[in-house]
C-alpha cells in the first residue's frame, strides 16, 4: 500500500494517545456487487391469419434475423404455436414487444407477441 492510499486523521478516544494528534489510517474501497439484469425470452404467437412473409419480415426488422433464421423461427411458431425470438433485458423485450404489436395492427394481422422470464 503506498503513502497515497493513507489519509491522516486526528486521532480517536481509543487512539492510544488521548485522542490528540495526527493518525494514519487506511481507507478501504468496497465495490458493490453488480448483479446481471433479469432476461426475458420474447415469445411470438401463432395466428392463423398474419400471413408467413409478414412474420418473417417482423423477425429481420426488430430482432434482426437473417432470412433463414427468420423463416426458421417463422415455422417453428407455426408448427409448435409459439417460438422465442430473443432474449433480452426487461426494458428491450418490452419496447420489441410494442414494435411488433403495433406494426402488426399498422398492417391489420392479428399478430401477438409476449415476454416471459427466462
Amino acid at each position: 500500500m503506498s503513502d497515497q492510499d493513507k489519509i491522516p486523521f486526528d486521532g480517536g478516544p481509543n487512539d492510544g494517545k488521548g485522542g490528540e494528534g495526527p493518525t494514519t489510517g487506511v481507507v478501504v474501497k468496497t465495490r458493490p456487487r453488480t448483479r446481471k439484469p433479469a432476461m426475458y425470452k420474447v415469445l411470438m404467437l401463432n395466428d392463423d391469419y398474419t400471413p408467413m412473409e409478414f412474420v418473417v419480415h417482423v423477425l429481420e426488422r426488430f430482432f434482426q434475423k437473417t432470412r433463414d433464421e427468420a423463416t426458421r423461427i417463422m415455422l417453428h411458431v407455426h408448427r409448435r404455436g409459439v417460438g422465442v425470438c430473443g432474449v433480452f433485458t426487461y426494458e428491450v423485450a418490452e419496447t420489441k414487444v410494442t414494435q411488433v404489436m403495433d406494426l402488426a395492427r399498422q398492417n391489420q394481422h392479428p399478430l401477438q407477441c409476449t415476454i416471459e422470464k427466462e
